[in-house]
């Protein structure tokens, strides 16, 4: 199960949404969750959709393997959509049938609770996927740079934007190399007897602890070897940095630009203008 964890991990190949700018990358990331949240009616929803599976065909990534990342919040998805469709207000109707489906005490079914669980589980769904797809698309070292070089303005009130930029970029390092360590460990636990795929889950979560501790002391122990190998290398902090390789935007970078500011030009539009309105 811990193998099927995608943030943080990249897919090497080349295509066209590889070969973007990391910086871009970045910026088309924020402008699609604005648009997501600017979209108030699945015929907005669904432009977004089609915006991010043309991204995942032209990043030429197994569309399996981009499902993966949702898996992580299903559950989170399932409870959010459950919560809204016993509790969400309304009467609106949407097809020919009462407005209230159902009723018991305080829980309610109703068609506009419905219709609001399954928007709002697709606006989920979209925002994880989106996300991962940077971290497949991107290497570690490609979103420092361009998070470093997005935020060069700071450097003027000195904030520490290079430290910033490497501390992100060691976590989403290490979001891999601890789930394969997680992976190891379990195993090691249940090659001596234990039991951590069965029982309710209070004895899950004791199960657990074992597991916690020597992940705990692995995780410290690279942090420590990391830290002595940067200090063998003399390194002291963005101060009188150079870089090998110098970003630069493409013709790439700005079909991708056109296609964010049509899609939040469309959103925006249908947001005032609704169609199909929830």
């Amino acid at each position: 199960m811990l193998k099927d964890v995608s943030f943080g991990q990249y897919y090497p190949v080349k295509s066209f949404v590889h070969n973007l700018d990391p910086r871009l990358k970045i910026l088309f990331l924020i402008g699609y969750i604005v648009a997501i949240f600017l979209a108030k009616e699945f015929l907005a929803l669904g432009a977004c959709a089609a915006v991010l599976l043309l991204a995942v065909l032209f990043a030429r990534i197994p569309v399996g393997k981009v499902m993966r990342a949702v898996r992580g919040i299903l559950f989170l998805v399932l409870f959010t959509a459950a919560i809204n469709v016993f509790f969400h207000g309304g009467d609106a109707v949407y097809w020919n049938a009462p407005a209230v489906l159902w009723e018991w005490k305080i829980f309610r079914v109703t068609q506009a609770g419905i219709v609001f669980s399954a928007f709002l589980a697709l606006r989920l769904f979209l925002l994880v996927i989106c996300s991962s797809l940077l971290t497949y698309t991107t290497t570690p070292v490609s979103l420092t740079d361009g998070l470093e070089s997005l935020l060069t303005p700071l450097k003027w009130v000195r904030f520490p934007v290079h430290e910033l930029a490497l501390i992100m970029s060691i976590a989403l390092r290490f979001i891999p190399i601890l789930m394969d360590e997680t992976e190891r460990i379990m195993n090691a636990q249940k090659a001596r007897g234990a039991a951590l795929d069965s029982g309710g889950p209070a004895k899950r979560v004791k199960a657990i602890v074992p597991v916690l501790i020597p992940l705990l002391l692995s995780a410290f122990r690279r942090a420590d070897e990391l830290g002595d190998a940067m200090d063998a290398r003399c390194y002291s902090g963005g101060k009188s940095r150079v870089k090998y390789k110098k970003l630069r935007f493409s013709w790439r970078d700005l079909l991708a630009f056109a296609l964010l500011a049509a899609l939040i030009a469309g959103v925006s539009v249908m947001r005032f203008f609704p169609v199909f309105p929830l």
